[in-house]
C-alpha cells in the first residue's frame, strides 16, 4: 500500500473453533493474513487481508489503515506471478459489536478487496480496540 508505506508477504488464515475469523500471530505486528476460505486478491468475490493495528507496543503492519482514501491504490503480487492492482472506494470504522458481515464477505461479480484492522479505543479491561477499520477496494487492473 503506497500511500501508508506497508509492505507485508500473506499467510493464509481460516477460522478460529468459535467461528470467527483467524488473525495473524500478534508477536509478529508486521505479518498481514488473507482469509484462504474465501476468494483470493484477483479472483471473482471479496478477498480480505487482515493485519494488526500494533503488537505489544510496537506498530503494525495496519498502523495506518484508517488514512487509506478513495482513489489509494493496493498492490498484491499474486502466486501465479501476475499482479492484482485495486482502487480504494471506501474506508469505514465500525464498532466491533456492529461488524457488517454481509458487507464484508459479500457475493460480487468483480473482483473486491476488503483489509480489516481494528481501530477505535483500547479496552484495557478486555485487552481488544472497541471498533474495526474496514477498507473496501476493486480491482483496477490485473497483469
Amino acid at each position: 500500500m503506497p500511500a501508508i508505506d506497508a509492505t507485508s508477504s500473506l499467510i493464509p488464515l481460516g477460522l478460529t473453533p468459535d467461528g470467527g475469523l483467524e488473525t495473524p500471530p500478534v508477536e509478529d505486528p508486521m505479518q498481514a493474513g488473507w482469509y484462504s476460505l474465501g476468494p483470493t486478491p484477483g479472483e471473482a468475490g471479496a478477498a480480505v487481508i487482515v493485519g494488526h493495528v500494533d503488537g505489544y507496543s510496537d506498530p503494525g503492519i495496519f498502523y495506518q489503515l484508517y488514512k487509506l482514501k478513495r482513489g489509494d491504490q493496493i498492490i498484491v503480487a499474486r502466486q501465479d506471478g501476475t499482479t492484482a492492482r485495486f482502487t480504494v472506494y471506501g474506508t469505514r470504522q465500525v464498532d466491533k459489536d456492529s461488524f457488517p458481515t454481509s458487507q464484508v464477505y459479500a457475493t460480487t461479480t468483480r473482483a473486491e478487496l476488503r483489509l480489516i484492522t481494528c481501530g477505535g479505543l483500547f479496552n484495557y479491561g478486555t485487552g481488544n480496540y472497541t471498533d474495526n477499520i474496514i477498507v473496501f477496494a476493486a480491482l483496477t487492473r490485473a497483469r
